[in-house]
């Protein structure tokens, strides 16, 4: 038997970072809003702390805040004529679970997308003719600007309290920072973190070869700082244990340090945790959602919880999969082009270099992933594509900190994997290696989408979601040409050994390469083109936002939580001031 429940002004189903964004610009509102996570409480207090936090074994390689695979899974397999098989344990990416969601084990690399981004089909086209762009990329031109998204990424930024150096303050280009940058109302937050041995070594070459380097804008405090929630955060202390770890020092951004200690206390504001919701109940004639229906997976009591508005603010998985089982949108038809949910999913497409300075004597175990420095001289539109056999770029970093005793032990290819030669080759590495890594965009093709897995089902029964997903010729000549950029760095930093890490030809699922998975929701300026519009606003149910990287139309090459922010906080602002005085659609169809 379902219970229902007292109707609130808002329901958030998943309780991550945009999850804890809305509910809090929601409540200093006054409405009334019911948090939803499937996963546990995080509470820094308990968790975050010494010496339990520094647990390699535990959080890298057990994955302890991941979500639960033998609950709900994704089904993957690399094109519509393969049989898809569940991920019984992830690997290429990473899905969080609990409140603060994949945000808790975020490595920090804190972006805004580039002026060109946003309409990036419009760019390409007016560059290098329409011819430019394979009938098979299904690239769009979002339905918001970099100029609409600046003060939110300005929120965002206040919010996280980033660290970083501007390239471009309100116009003017600033050496040290990054010069390619749209332009920014305001400095970061905090100052850049200090860079790295390796860091440094990669600063030098690129300025040799003409580039333009830049310390890395890292989602985390370099000094203490107090966010605009009135929450004082402590200062990054180059521990080494971002990626998979939460933070010790409540410096890197996650929603239970940055959000939660001022959301947990306001009396409008209600958390239910291991909450798994199952459906969203759909009243199609006046296109909008009534309630949500959910399991407490404490008991197995179900529930439904009506409300005025519906925040969906999953992972990407989620979120699709959620609009297919409450049947909202019409499914994406790969052989056909029509439908929208589940079309433009993508990836991020990455390629890798080590380089081994024996006269080098370097601290791989201190430092953050925000000890780097970057160029963006090859990332998106800020280079000419004429001649190229490919479309989109994206970021090259180097550095050698934030190398944890496990996983930081870089040796050259030809050394055995374990035993006695390994160990002392790992001995001999271990101070001297610098690691370099293109962030690499990936452009929305027709083959690669969501839909719903035929055979498998989650722990209520409903079917998983399926990824197709492989890369593309675009997608490997881009890659291509990032490594010959890596390799002539590497060469000017004149190292005793390196070796490029290319992507196989067919993606695989083992081994990790970026949690950021993108679309599925995408957004766009009519029902027909897209799931949501500029607002986020779903075109089939006017009470109803979707909220992350799902509703991205493409992946860029950047890291996409900075984007993600400003949308939450740019919905949220029109939702707050337009939606809740006058509900309805915002943007006519």
């Amino acid at each position: 038997m379902v219970t229902k429940l007292n109707e609130v002004d808002a329901v958030v189903i998943g309780v991550g970072m945009t999850g804890a964004m809305i509910a809090k610009e929601f409540t200093l509102a006054g409405l009334t809003v019911v948090g939803l996570e499937r996963g546990p409480d995080r509470r820094p207090r308990e968790e975050s702390v010494l010496p339990r936090i520094r647990d390699e074994l535990k959080y890298v390689q057990r994955l302890e805040l991941m979500q639960d695979n033998s609950i709900d899974t994704v089904t993957f397999r690399n094109n519509s004529e393969q049989t898809a098989l569940p991920i019984r344990r992830w690997g290429a990416f990473l899905p969080g679970e609990g409140v603060g969601g994949t945000l808790n084990h975020w490595g920090g690399m804190h972006w805004r997308y580039l002026p060109t981004d946003f309409r990036i089909r419009s760019t390409i086209t007016e560059r290098y003719g329409a011819g430019a762009i394979p009938g098979d990329m299904t690239i769009a031109d979002w339905p918001v600007s970099y100029d609409e998204l600046e003060p939110y990424y300005d929120k965002f930024d206040k919010m996280c309290g980033v660290a970083g150096k501007a390239g471009n303050l309100r116009g003017q280009k600033i050496a040290g920072g990054n010069i390619f940058e749209g332009a920014r109302s305001d400095e970061y937050p905090t100052p850049a973190l200090k860079p790295s041995g390796g860091a440094v070594l990669f600063t030098q070459a690129c300025n040799n070869l003409g580039h333009h380097p830049f310390p890395a804008p890292f989602g985390a405090a370099s000094q203490p700082y107090k966010n605009i929630y009135g929450i004082q955060l402590g200062a990054c202390e180059y521990c080494g244990f971002c990626g998979r770890n939460s933070c010790e020092a409540n410096s890197k951004v996650t929603a239970p340090t940055h959000i939660m200690p001022a959301l947990r206390d306001e009396a409008k504001f209600t958390l239910r945790t291991n909450a798994f919701v199952s459906k969203l109940v759909y009243d199609r004639q006046a296109k909008k959602v009534t309630s949500v229906l959910y399991t407490d997976m404490n008991t197995g009591e179900e529930y439904e919880q009506p409300a005025g508005i519906v925040i969906l603010s999953g992972y990407v998985f989620t979120n699709s999969n959620m609009l297919f089982h409450s049947g909202i949108g019409e499914p994406y038809d790969a052989r056909t082009g029509r439908g929208v949910v589940g079309k433009n999913y993508c990836y991020q497409f990455e390629a890798t270099a080590t380089a081994f300075f024996e006269d080098k004597n370097l601290n791989p175990f201190m430092g953050s992933p925000g000890d780097r420095a970057v160029i963006d001289d090859f990332n998106g539109e800020n280079f000419d594509h004429s001649g190229l056999d490919f479309l989109g770029g994206g970021y090259i970093r180097g550095g050698s900190g934030a190398e944890p005793p496990i996983g930081g032990r870089a040796v050259p290819a030809d050394v055995p994997s374990w035993g006695s030669e390994w160990k002392k080759e790992t001995v001999r590495w271990y101070y001297h290696a610098v690691e370099f890594q293109n962030q690499g965009s990936v452009y929305a093709n027709r083959a690669n989408y969501l839909d719903v897995d035929p055979i498998y089902k989650d722990a209520l029964g409903r079917p998983l979601i399926r990824l197709t997903y492989n890369a593309t010729k675009n997608d490997h000549a881009m890659s291509r040409y990032m490594l010959t950029k890596i390799d002539a760095i590497i060469k000017e930093m004149n190292p005793t050994h390196y070796e490029l890490h290319p992507r196989p030809l067919n993606f695989t699922i083992v081994p990790y390469q970026s949690t950021h998975n993108t679309g599925g929701t995408m957004m766009g300026t009519t029902p027909a083109n897209s799931v949501v519009n500029r607002y986020q606003q779903s075109w089939a149910a006017h009470n109803l936002f979707i909220m992350g990287a799902s509703t991205f139309p493409q992946q860029h090459g950047y890291n996409p939580t900075g984007t993600v922010g400003a949308l939450a906080y740019f919905a949220s602002d029109k939702i707050v001031k337009d939606y809740v005085k006058n509900p309805g659609p915002l943007v006519q169809a």
